[in-house]
């Protein structure tokens, strides 16, 4: 008969499997389909699914062979699926490129659960696992009760640390491929303690995966992969193409977050607009910038280089992006540049104020944190800005969807008189906010003034400018389903809508 204290200890290294896994799932996922709530609630639904089945074939499994070497099987038959999760998801994530690529929405809603479906069979047997140990630990019916409760108590905690060692140490410091690896070593370590010498052999050739480079996480056809990793908050990599040109990805890669053009301080893309457009409302060059959302830095280089008396403060929650900002986008920190390691509403709650411009480049594309699209968000920038500052909002969408630019612009215009926009590009439109008038007429006469590259952008934007979309609902701190917006603007223009 196997021993209290053994099944207390598989129960809680199958409980740290099993949300590990679901953690590190979720973080396989991102390079390729982003970290959206519809990725987490199919995550989540999943799992979920999967525990209910396992927990019904642990009763079944435990009433017909009541002997803890079925159980240890069990467990080392998902350590083994486990390991292979991250090696066999290849194909999968190969199929989903291509069906996003296309915008064949079956095919990407049919390969994202195929991912799915690649960790609910260990986590159905991981499942199983609890009922089981509680069969096998049950003395007598008097006492069913509370070995149940202990059993589950221990399988919780068990949980939550594996949980907070996947998120907080595991992936931050060995990857996602490891993190699996990691998880299923410790199921067959415990599974062959239960099993006997014989089975010993299966837990060092899991730790001998551990040496598996994890190689390439996605390809590109067009250049060349100077980096790829993830950061403690998400996949990065940095690409340069064939112009030499250098851009950086973030999680499933259908934006680029910040760019760099060889010699150049300009792009061509919207961050030279948001250098340009504060001038519709501003008489003279700012003296004071924040930036939240600096990414790599593209738009705080841009700044620093055209007004070099401006003091700019450039917010990244992300820090490693700020380093590899040094290492391949040529940001340099100098006595008027500070780069702040913070999430972007706290750091500007927190702020002196009194800027010329603020520029929320922070969406997530196409991710968006609903806190930075509030009406409670935009008093709090406007409150911070100098008298005839301007705040700046790149809103990234969908090619031919303006429904999250529309609300956007009227939950600035319940903390701003004035709102204008900028349709910049097909997917990326600008909105300024100020208490000072903006005109095509104000922008078109300071193109005049600006540095000589700057001009030929300011007098372009001119001609785009104009007042906000009509319509829109506010959103506040209490309600602000922005998630929701965007994840349906996206499916429905994967649909062809």
């Amino acid at each position: 008969m196997t021993s209290k204290p053994f099944l207390y200890v598989l129960v809680f290294v199958v409980g740290a499997a099993s949300l590990g896994a679901e953690i590190a799932v979720a973080r396989l996922m991102a390079p390729f389909f982003g970290a959206s709530t519809i990725v987490w609630a199919n995550t989540i639904g999943v799992v979920l699914v999967a525990l209910a089945v396992g927990y019904w074939l642990g009763g079944r499994l435990g009433d017909r062979h009541p002997a803890s070497r079925g159980l240890c099987l069990l467990v080392m038959a998902a350590a083994v699926l486990l390991a292979l999760v991250p090696f066999v998801a290849r194909p999968f994530f190969d199929v989903s490129v291509d069906a996003l690529d296309s915008l064949s929405a079956g095919a990407f809603a049919g390969s994202l659960m195929g991912v799915l479906v690649l960790i609910a069979v260990p986590v159905i047997l991981l499942g199983a696992c609890s009922p089981y140990a509680i069969r096998l630990t049950l003395p007598d019916i008097e006492h069913s009760g509370r070995i149940a409760g202990r059993l589950y108590a221990v399988s919780t905690a068990g949980s939550l640390v594996g949980t907070m060692l996947a998120a907080l140490v595991l992936i931050p410091f060995t990857g996602t491929q490891r993190t699996f690896l990691v998880f299923a070593i410790a199921l067959a370590v415990v599974a062959a303690a239960g099993l006997g010498w014989r089975f010993a052999p299966l837990p060092a050739v899991l730790a001998a995966a551990i040496a598996i480079p994890v190689g390439t996480i996605k390809g590109t056809d067009d250049g060349r992969v100077l980096y790829e990793g993830e950061t403690t908050l998400q996949y990065a990599r940095v690409v340069e193409e064939p112009d030499g040109a250098r851009v950086l990805e973030l999680n499933e890669g259908q934006a680029i977050h910040s760019l760099y053009r060889p010699g150049s301080y300009l792009t061509g893309g919207y961050w030279d607009g948001m250098v340009t457009l504060p001038f519709a409302t501003m008489p003279q060059q700012p003296r004071r910038v924040a930036i939240l959302g600096n990414g790599a830095g593209t738009t705080s280089r841009a700044y620093g280089r055209f007004f070099h008396r401006a003091r700019i403060d450039a917010v990244e929650i992300d820090p490693e992006l700020t380093e590899l900002g040094h290492r391949y986008f040529h940001l340099r920190s100098g006595p008027n540049l500070t780069v702040h390691d913070e999430d972007a509403r706290p750091w500007l709650r927190q702020s002196s104020g009194r800027y010329d411009v603020i520029v929320v480049d922070s969406y997530r594309q196409p991710y968006i944190p609903f806190y930075l699209t509030t009406r409670e968000f935009f008093a709090l920038a406007g409150d911070r800005l100098a008298p005839g500052g301007v705040v700046v909002v790149n809103v990234g969408h969908p090619s031919g969807s303006d429904e999250l630019e529309t609300v956007i612009g009227r939950t600035m215009a319940e903390a701003f008189t004035t709102v204008f926009r900028d349709p910049f590009d097909e997917t990326n439109t600008l909105l300024l906010g100020s208490e000072a008038p903006a005109t095509e007429t104000r922008l078109r006469s300071a193109a005049a003034g600006l540095p000589r590259p700057l001009a030929p952008i300011a007098r372009s934007q001119a001609a785009r400018i104009g007042p906000r979309l009509p319509g829109g609902t506010v959103y506040t701190d209490d309600l602000a389903p922005v998630e929701w917006l965007v994840d349906r603007s996206i499916l429905g223009y994967a649909a062809g809508e």
